[in-house]
């Protein structure tokens, strides 16, 4: 017997919802996975009228039904906003060419304009070059670092007002994850913020529509909506810390498919005991980016990258920043240490 729509009880079920075991018709689905973004961008006040909003589009599921669903409600429910699409290109041959390809022709499909900035216009390297310096072990520190600080330029250049990821509910549940079995005790209390403030972000606020939108109800909504999505995976993440994560994460949604929300609702009430020391947001004083060390994580990359010391900016190595933003020379047992690389 064909079971029917749990919604409508009308039409037949084409899905049963990972995140609540509702078994939904096409049309029951979109507009419950479509409404429940609603909420979380009004309860959550992510947007007010005439914002300008730069979408972060890698041409992947997650920003391209993030850039589908934005265009949907800013016409449903009048947000009245100007809606752009933002690139960044990390220079990896036969990965980030071919998906901002799926970018240019989401650009066409949605009508939304599209600015692309690259890692080799802003920083002189891409991803390729690093690799071939620093190798495949800590490629993905940079690639973070750098496309971060990428997006948050691209975004000024464009005077946006608010930039949108398309983070969903996995991602920051493995955020949370990897944030505990590091001991980050400064970057959990803050990786589950839906939005974070200017001052915090470079000068421009950054939010989460999909923050809590399990991945497997994105795949399954770009695969009903028949959207044009790039699914191949980066050809340099298969040795990242997150994957660790991830793996830990599908364990024990297998078994119990609401760990994925109760871990973000852990790191969303998480309670730090008086006396821990944080550290204090400041500026770089090479670039004028958010940091909190005298030198932002990109210089201390670049410099590294520029100086043939590729481990410079993977550890802590506060201690040469004064060095460094003096231009004075490292000694050689200094620098033997940051040419060692672990292949």
């Amino acid at each position: 017997m064909p079971i029917q729509c749990s919604s409508c009880a009308k039409n037949r079920a084409m899905l049963r919802r990972p995140k609540t075991g509702h078994s939904l018709c096409k049309s029951c689905f979109f507009w419950a996975f479509e409404e429940e973004i609603h909420q979380t961008i009004v309860s959550a006040r992510l947007f007010n009228p005439g914002e300008t909003v730069g979408i972060g589009a890698s041409g992947g599921k997650d920003s391209t039904v993030l850039a589908h669903v934005l265009k949907v409600l800013n016409e449903r429910y009048d947000y009245r906003l100007k809606l752009l699409l933002l690139s960044v290109d990390e220079g990896i041959t036969g990965y980030r060419d071919d998906s901002l390809e799926t970018v240019k022709r989401n650009q066409q499909q949605y009508d939304l304009p599209l600015t692309i900035v690259s890692y080799e216009e802003l920083y002189g390297w891409t991803m390729d070059a690093i690799v071939k310096q620093v190798g495949l072990k800590n490629n993905c520190t940079f690639c973070g670092v750098f496309r971060r600080q990428a997006l948050d330029r691209g975004a000024m250049m464009l005077n946006v007002d608010k930039i949108c990821t398309g983070h969903n509910a996995d991602d920051v549940a493995e955020t949370v994850l990897m944030n505990v079995l590091r001991g980050d005790i400064a970057r959990l209390r803050r990786c589950t913020a839906i939005s974070t403030a200017s001052d915090g972000e470079g000068g421009i606020p950054r939010c989460k529509p999909l923050k809590y939108a399990y991945e497997k109800e994105i795949v399954l909504y770009a695969y009903f909506k028949k959207l044009d999505y790039f699914s191949t995976e980066c050809v340099y993440s298969p040795n990242a810390y997150r994957g660790h994560a991830r793996t830990f994460l599908k364990d024990l949604e297998a078994v119990r498919p609401s760990a994925i929300m109760d871990i973000i609702h852990s790191g969303e009430n998480l309670s730090v005991k008086e006396g821990v020391k944080m550290p204090v947001q400041g500026t770089c004083s090479r670039c004028g980016y958010i940091s909190s060390q005298a030198l932002c994580k990109s210089c201390v990359l670049l410099v590294g990258l520029n100086r043939g010391l590729p481990k410079l900016g993977i550890g802590k190595h506060h201690r040469l920043h004064d060095k460094i933003l003096a231009q004075q020379a490292l000694t050689q047992q200094e620098e033997k240490k940051l040419k060692a690389m672990n292949f």
